[in-house]
C-alpha cells in the first residue's frame, strides 16, 4: 500500500505533541491494513460497512443512527433492527 500519497490535515489546535501522536496512530493503522493485504485477509470489517449501512438508513428513512458492534452483519437481518438503532 502506498501512504506517502496521503496528507494529514491536523488541527490547528493540536499541540507538537498531539499532532505526533495522530500521525503515529494513522501510521500505524496503514501498517496494519497494509499487512492484512500482504496475508489475503479481508480489510474491510464490520466497522467499516457499518458507516455505510448508517448512510444507507440516513438516505433512506432521513434519519441518523448509530449502529452497534454487536449487530447482525448480514444486512437484511440488520435491516430488520433499524428501529432499535
Amino acid at each position: 500500500m502506498e501512504t506517502s500519497r496521503f496528507e494529514l490535515d491536523v488541527p490547528d489546535a493540536a499541540s507538537a505533541d498531539e499532532a505526533a501522536a495522530i500521525a503515529v496512530a494513522i501510521g500505524a493503522h496503514l501498517s496494519d491494513r497494509e499487512r492484512a493485504v500482504a496475508a489475503g485477509e479481508s480489510t474491510e470489517g464490520w466497522r467499516d460497512r457499518q458507516w455505510r449501512f448508517a448512510g444507507r438508513i440516513e438516505g433512506t428513512s432521513r434519519r441518523t443512527v448509530r449502529v452497534p458492534m454487536d449487530a447482525p452483519t448480514d444486512p437484511w437481518a440488520a435491516a430488520g433492527r433499524v428501529d432499535r438503532f
